[in-house]
């Protein structure tokens, strides 16, 4: 328990700590990826100076802003033997790259473009992708990809010359293309269609789809009032977990007593308190799990007035 009162429900108090000096680099470069994941995929074509076309993807990769739109990749050093990849050497020749989402149906070939080609062999025709002529940059672009980002690169940060070493590569957004079927009616991107994957480690892959996605609704709009302010009885639930007392916790002000007495009437709320009475810690024990099964319907306020019945 932390000294402001609020349980953390961990899984295990046992850690291994590391140093990443005091293991090789490819044993730490395993822990590194194994735990920082899902990361997003920048399927990155470039050309050379004589115009030849490279196509692979990195998952050191984000988005770090939008005005200007802003994002970052790191085609690293090689672990194993120290030697630089051909997009690195391709951007420091032609300062253009496009930024090929990936998703589902695409993943296999993905992989296959990262296998190590040598200098001037074109994965799009290894791979089996479609060629598409960009408009601002030199490189094409990914037909089959979802989403595509012509990118301007700003600048290159070499963070070293040893094996395992990230080269930092910022890119400015000129374009941007976005297939048809991922956006909805009003022309915005859907989340629900776009099917991506993200990198894992070692062979690992995750799907961004179906019941893998779920919605948490942003602060941004009001200030919650904090899980050190829930009373103690929740806060120290048997029942709820973090997840459950952050939602609960995200809600600006408490329902008032008119609403908790109105709610009483709901009729399984009624027969909880009617069966366990004369038992309060089993009435709480209900009461919380009952709270929690609407919690995870998205019913905060339900979730409140049923939590709030043994206060009136």
């Amino acid at each position: 328990m932390a000294a402001n009162g609020v349980y953390f429900r961990l899984p295990s108090l046992l850690m291994k700590t590391i140093d990443p000096r005091e293991v090789s680099v490819a044993q730490f470069h395993g822990y590194l990826l194994g735990a920082v994941a899902p990361r997003p995929i920048a399927f990155a074509s470039t050309i050379d100076k004589e115009g030849n076309v490279n196509l692979s993807p990195y998952s050191f990769f984000n988005a770090f802003g939008s005005n200007p739109p802003t994002l970052v990749f790191s085609p690293n050093r090689r672990v194993r033997d120290n030697t630089s990849k051909h997009t690195f050497e391709n951007v420091l020749e032609v300062d253009e790259v496009v930024i090929n989402m990936v998703d589902y149906r695409m993943v296999e070939q993905m992989s296959l473009a990262s296998c190590e080609y040598e200098k001037g062999v074109n994965e799009f025709v290894k791979a089996g992708f479609t060629p598409v002529a960009s408009a601002r940059v030199r490189p094409p672009r990914v037909a089959e990809s979802p989403a595509a980002f012509e990118c301007r690169v700003r600048q290159v940060i070499r963070m070293g010359e040893e094996g395992g070493a990230p080269n930092l590569v910022i890119c400015e957004v000129l374009l941007a293309h976005f297939q048809d079927h991922i956006l909805d009616e009003q022309g915005r991107l859907d989340t629900t269609r776009v099917d991506l994957v993200a990198r894992m480690g070692g062979d690992w892959y995750c799907r961004a789809f179906g019941e893998a996605l779920f919605m948490v609704p942003k602060p941004n709009q009001h200030r919650g009032i904090g899980v050190d302010q829930l009373p103690s009885s929740i806060r120290n639930s048997r029942i709820l977990t973090g997840n459950n007392l952050g939602r609960l916790a995200n809600v600006e002000k408490l329902p008032d007593a008119g609403a908790i007495n109105t709610f009483r009437k709901d009729a399984v709320l009624e027969q909880v308190m009617h069966r366990f009475a004369n038992d309060p810690e089993s009435l709480e024990d209900h009461l919380h799990s009952l709270a929690k099964e609407f919690l995870e319907m998205n019913q905060v306020e339900k979730a409140w007035l049923t939590l709030l019945q043994q206060s009136y």
